[in-house]
Parts: structure tokens; C-alpha cells; sequence
């Protein structure tokens, strides 16, 4: 869908999520997906940055809790916690991730050639089997998921392009949980891509939340918050984070019209609309 105009993804979006088919079969033919976390490379890559935002020695994690926001389509990131001696417990707003027992199974015969620890999973036959040799769990039930985890439980919390994705309803609840969860010395490290998911631009903003905010809208897969790099760091702000903004990227120039944008927009600071992408490190204060 590369060369497909924006309003046009929205209206095939709406119309495909709409079918009786479910998520599996979107994610075979790559029309839905979320994120790429079921790539060996990729998740190596996610996995070791957080770590390094968080600053915490690779050999000097064994027995510590981290939590993965969204991990979309695999549970990967539990075998690479593993690795490290760590414990994983992911968070998603549903069940997304791939059933088949063989792709974890060749993806462990993958990362062992990389020299990371791996369990035995060859006697495995689902996904629980293997989350129960890891230690790990999987929760599907968003931020109600992070409820029943203790306060100042957690080392490291993490996500990457996730966080602009949360409901806008829902930001500030989790919010508030990440807080409550992570201990007094913990990191929560996330990429934020404020792009609008349909063709890499503002298009998003060209709706009222009185539209885009809907059940309808929000349910059809190209759902964005809308949230600028200033109001998600006001949010963490106020609830008593220190924040630390790395790799900022920025346009040279906003890529649409402010006259396209709905009006709730139009007034937005320039310097808020030139940013694109963002990584977001806090710590308690």
C-alpha cells in the first residue's frame, strides 16, 4: 500500500477490519501488523537500546523484572530476556502474537548461533510453554494488565512505537501505572514516532477528535493518539518524572498545511509539529 493515497488507506482500512477474518491472516499478508517485533535483527536491536537508555550493564541483569508495552506480533523479546538472566512480562491490548511453535523454535536455533542463551524449547507446544521455560508472562488486557502488577516492582519498562498508539483516553491512566510499577531506580525508555501511520505525515490531525476518536476510527488500524512531543512530556512531567529527550528527529518544514489541519490543531507550536520521531527516558524524580 506504499503508493496508495492517505484517505484511501483509511477507507480500505475501515473496510478491511471490518471482514470476519482475524488478525492472523492480516499478519500473513502484511496488511496489519504491528511493528516488526518478529524479526531476530530488529528485536536485537529494540531489546539492547533500552537497555542502554536504562544504563544497566548486559551482565549485570540476572534475576531483574522488565516490562514490554506492546510487543505486537511475537514474544521474542522474552527469549532475549532470557538471555540476560532477566525476567519479562509483556503488555499488549490484545493477543496479537504468532501461534506457530515452529518459528520460536527456529528463531532459538538462530539466536543460539548469535551466542545467546537459549532454553529448550523443542518439547514446547504452544506459546504458554514456552513464556513458562522463560519465566515470562503475557498479558492482553492493557493498562487493566498493569493494575495487578505490584508497586515498585519493576526495573525497566519499554516500548517502541507503542506509546502513540495508547488510546488518548487511556494515556494518562497509564501514565500513572507506569509511575506506580517502576521502582525508585528504574528506567522507562520509549520511541515515539508522531507520525501519522498512514502516509508519514500529519494527515491525522486533519480530523476532530469528535471523528477520530470514535470506536469506529480508533478499532480500523491506523489509530494515532495525536499527542504532541510536548503534551507527552507535560503528562510524565506532572506526575513527578525526571525526562530525558534523545534522537530527536524533525521535518525541515511541516509537511502539511496548517489550513489542512482541524481546527483543535491549527495553533499547535511549530516547534511540536516539526517532530517526528523521539525517544523518551524517565526516571523518578
Amino acid at each position: 500500500m506504499k503508493y496508495v493515497p492517505w484517505y484511501l488507506k483509511i477507507l480500505i482500512k475501515i473496510i478491511l477490519s471490518r471482514l470476519p477474518l482475524n488478525y492472523s491472516f492480516w499478519q500473513k499478508i502484511g496488511l496489519f501488523r504491528h511493528g516488526h517485533m518478529d524479526k531476530v535483527d530488529y528485536i536485537i536491536k529494540v531489546f539492547e537500546r533500552h537497555i542502554d537508555f536504562a544504563e544497566l550493564e548486559k551482565n549485570n541483569i540476572e534475576g531483574r523484572h522488565f516490562i514490554e508495552l506492546g510487543p505486537g506480533d511475537s514474544i521474542l523479546s522474552s527469549l532475549l530476556a532470557y538471555s540476560y538472566g532477566a525476567r519479562l512480562t509483556l503488555v499488549d491490548v490484545g493477543h496479537f502474537v504468532k501461534e506457530d511453535i515452529n518459528f520460536y523454535k527456529s528463531i532459538c536455533n538462530e539466536l543460539t548461533k548469535l551466542n545467546y542463551k537459549m532454553p529448550d524449547i523443542s518439547n514446547c507446544k504452544n506459546i504458554d510453554d514456552i513464556l513458562e521455560k522463560v519465566g515470562s508472562k503475557y498479558l492482553t488486557d492493557g493498562v487493566n494488565s498493569l493494575k495487578a502488577i505490584p508497586a515498585e516492582s519493576v526495573d525497566l519498562i519499554f516500548s517502541q512505537a507503542v506509546l502513540e498508539h495508547v488510546r488518548k483516553k487511556d494515556f494518562n491512566d497509564l501514565a500513572q501505572e507506569i509511575k506506580r510499577i517502576l521502582k525508585k531506580d528504574g528506567t522507562s525508555s520509549h520511541a515515539i514516532d508522531l507520525k501519522d501511520h498512514l502516509n508519514y505525515s500529519l494527515n491525522n490531525l486533519r480530523f476532530t477528535d469528535k471523528l477520530w476518536e470514535t470506536e469506529f476510527f480508533a478499532n480500523s488500524g491506523f489509530y494515532t493518539n495525536r499527542l504532541s512531543i510536548s503534551d507527552i512530556t507535560n503528562i510524565y512531567k506532572n506526575i513527578g518524572f525526571r525526562i530525558k529527550i534523545m534522537n530527536k528527529l524533525t521535518w525541515d518544514e511541516i509537511p502539511l498545511p496548517r489550513s489542512k489541519f482541524a481546527q483543535q490543531f491549527k495553533n499547535r507550536p511549530l516547534e511540536d509539529l516539526l517532530v517526528s520521531e523521539f525517544d523518551l527516558i524517565l526516571k523518578h524524580k
